[in-house]
């Protein structure tokens, strides 16, 4: 799996199937820890794509956001890192 920039991976390609389903490449759910019975999240955006993220980490941001503990600076702390 190459690191093509810090802490962004390319994986490999997927093959979408009859019903619409994929598998997410084995090195992907080892360095995200996406195991069976997880929850995933699936973003879509007409011009970038798709996300798939995990359910827990969208979860623990919108508790933040409610919150009102998520601010501007931990989001570009977040990207940048």
């Amino acid at each position: 799996m190459p690191e093509i920039k810090k802490g962004k991976y390319i994986f490999g390609s997927v093959k979408v199937g009859e019903r619409g389903q994929i598998v997410i490449p084995k090195e992907a759910r080892d360095k995200f820890d996406i195991n069976p019975g997880n929850e995933l999240l699936v973003f879509g955006d007409e011009k970038k794509g798709l996300a798939i993220v995990k359910m827990d980490l969208m979860k623990g941001l919108a508790l933040k956001i409610l919150d009102g503990t998520f601010n501007k600076d931990e989001e570009e702390k977040d990207e940048n890192e």
